[in-house]
């Protein structure tokens, strides 16, 4: 069984956010990390060095690999916000056209700072693939 390679690690999430560089990028992480504890429910843990993930699912593919994964989280790099939506976004046509300036990936969301969406619909958009994740995996908080 090959597992994730990201993984849980003991790093302070609060304290890695409060070390990110770019004033607006770390104000930035400090509204997502407030509104993720909130919308999840789940204390923040850090996966791999750079991505704060909130609850864990897990998951088994036909091919045999499985292993468990965030169910929602963010990275503040340096080039924009990552927000990770695990269920991805191919059903949220309607909120990302509402949600202003972002550009998709599968499971990536990229935002240059949250002042160019409206953090309404972003939090609507994470608790809905929360949710997704919740009625559809073994999920757990912690």
């Amino acid at each position: 069984m090959a597992e994730n390679k990201t993984q849980v690690t003991d790093v302070d999430p609060g304290s890695f956010v409060a070390s990110v560089e770019h004033a607006t990028r770390r104000s930035d992480a400090e509204t997502l990390l407030g509104m993720m504890t909130r919308v999840t429910g789940c204390a923040p843990k850090m996966w791999g060095p750079s991505i704060v993930g909130f609850g864990r699912y897990h998951y088994e593919y036909d091919s045999g690999r499985e292993g468990d994964f965030m169910l929602t989280g963010f990275s503040p790099r340096k080039a924009n916000l990552v927000i990770y939506t695990m269920p991805g976004y191919e059903d949220s046509g309607e909120q990302l056209a509402a949600l202003g300036k972002h550009k998709l990936g599968k499971s990536c969301l990229y935002i240059n700072k949250l002042a160019d969406v409206d953090l309404d619909v972003l939090e609507d958009i994470i608790a809905e693939g929360v949710a997704t994740m919740r009625a559809n995996y073994e999920t757990w908080d912690e």
